[in-house]
């Protein structure tokens, strides 16, 4: 009989898991020397760092799910040894509620905090859209003066400037649902109305995508999709559907006229008066502040989680032109949203407590700084020092330990230095903008060879031998002292001719 084989153990494939991807170096230097940049802002406003667990109780979690009637879908959940599920967090805004009812004795009130960090979602993935990504937010909890909120906008306008949005090229822009709430009611909506007004909301929500005539004939007998699908109305009258259509058209040639617009569209209705001085005052505030309309105006087609917040709205939306996949001209739209949630520590407490945060989204706002050029200098490699001879390892140390200790990042060819060419392709490899060459010669003679890449980089590959190297023009022979203050200005050279 034949002896059965034994069959190779099945190697792993090496990939992420579906909806994950890797990041490299220079990805994670741009996050994070912009995130450094954020930050500063944040820090400079007076706002305090809060570093949560990333793993929080799904009952922590609780409605802020995307879906409440699964608890455990659209999250990546386990239960424990005891029975207790946890989930990664879905965002920063359910665990700050959590922290904030653990500690409230403790904190300061108002309580001012930024996080920034990854949230994990467990939705299909799509082109762009991961189930891991970075989230950048800051809140104050316990202030319910919409001064709060203004503050907020201001420093949403200071963070996209401070990081190399130029003003004219976005614009924040506020709105309140306390005033959406006020049309409802003067439709006759009311938050007991139930599914005739959850069913309006849904299609407010869809404002952005299908427009004005969109939304008129989705509140009322219903409109062919782009997929030739026909979507059954709301089955209001046209009479009914215009106060919504009012309300999401108000916007006018300045606040003033906005708000006058909006005071028709809510008639008589108090929360919805409430809601319009509410923004009459953050537009007040921020005159005051120096934000004119061409950084923060009042828009009320501004429509943001309709189920989740409970007064101003705001998103920053960058109004710069780039191409789609297809060539298109369009603008490249929001980068950051947030607004005021009342209701999200009383889950924990059974107190009200009143909240106002926005959070960016650190991959739109970094892809939008890449489309303007700001990222470029933060992704240069480091100095590398070239080995001539192995046993002269510390010789080659002492000067890598020098550029170091100086601030200029720098690092020693630790790969088989038999092949020089080699380690020139590697440096080439690694973006370097400078190499240094010290031989045998030059070591008795007091000096080193150092190389500017930027301006060799396209024959770097062809070059094999150290002779060959030093016939090119970029490089130049120094004293062994003055590595340092040569190697410096080198690297300003290359950098002031990008």
């Amino acid at each position: 009989m034949a002896r059965d084989k034994k069959k190779k153990p099945q190697r792993p494939k090496a990939l992420p898991p579906k909806g994950f991807r890797d990041y490299f170096g220079a990805e994670v230097a741009e996050r994070s020397a912009m995130l450094s940049q954020i930050s500063q802002v944040y820090h400079r406003y007076g706002f305090d760092a809060l570093e949560s667990s990333a793993v929080e109780t799904v009952e922590a979690l609780g409605s802020f799910l995307p879906d409440v009637e699964r608890p455990n879908a659209g999250v990546f959940a386990w239960q424990d040894e005891d029975d207790a599920w946890m989930a990664l967090r879905y965002d920063l805004t359910a665990p700050l509620a959590r922290v904030y009812a653990q500690f409230r004795n403790d904190l300061p009130s108002p309580y001012r905090r930024y996080a920034m960090g990854p949230v994990w979602r467990n939705e299909k993935p799509g082109p762009g859209r991961f189930r891991q990504f970075y989230q950048c937010d800051a809140d104050t909890v316990g202030a319910a003066s919409v001064a709060a909120d203004a503050e907020i906008c201001s420093m949403l306008s200071d963070t996209l400037e401070n990081v190399g949005i130029p003003r004219g090229d976005y614009i924040v822009r506020v709105n309140n649902r306390k005033v959406l709430n006020g049309v409802l009611e003067s439709m006759g909506l009311s938050e007991e109305a139930g599914t005739d007004r959850d069913a309006v909301l849904r299609t407010i929500d869809k404002f952005d995508k299908v427009g004005e005539n969109g939304v008129r004939e989705l509140l009322t007998k219903g409109r062919l999709d782009t997929s030739g699908a026909y979507i059954d109305g709301v089955g209001l009258s046209a009479d009914q559907a215009e106060p919504v259509i009012a309300f999401l058209t108000s916007k006018a040639a300045d606040a003033s006229g906005t708000l006058a617009n909006l005071r028709n569209a809510v008639g008589g209705s108090k929360n919805g008066l409430d809601g319009i001085n509410e923004l009459e005052t953050i537009g007040d505030l921020m005159a005051s502040g120096g934000y004119g309309s061409d950084r923060v105006e009042i828009d009320p087609s501004v429509v943001r989680g309709l189920g989740y917040y409970t007064g101003p709205v705001y998103e920053a939306e960058l109004t710069f032109e780039i191409f789609d996949d297809k060539g298109r001209k369009r603008q490249f739209g929001s980068v950051s949203g947030g607004g005021r949630y009342d209701d999200l520590v009383k889950r924990f407490t059974g107190q009200e407590v009143p909240a106002t945060g926005v959070s960016i989204g650190v991959d739109r706002l970094l892809a939008a700084l890449r489309e303007k050029g700001r990222m470029g200098s933060v992704s240069k490699g480091p100095v590398v020092v070239t080995v001539m001879d192995r046993d002269r390892m510390g010789d080659y140390q002492e000067m890598v330990a020098e550029l170091r200790n100086a601030g200029i990042r720098a690092e020693v060819y630790l790969g088989n230095p038999k092949n020089f060419g080699n380690q020139l392709k590697y440096a080439d490899k690694r973006e370097s903008p400078v190499a240094v060459i010290e031989g045998g010669d030059e070591k008795a003679n007091g000096v080193v060879q150092i190389k500017d890449l930027a301006l060799g980089a396209r024959l770097s590959a062809e070059i094999e031998t150290t002779e060959e190297w030093k016939a090119q023009p970029a490089q130049m022979e120094i004293k062994r002292g003055d590595l340092v203050a040569e190697v410096r200005k080198m690297i300003a050279r290359a950098e002031s001719a990008e």
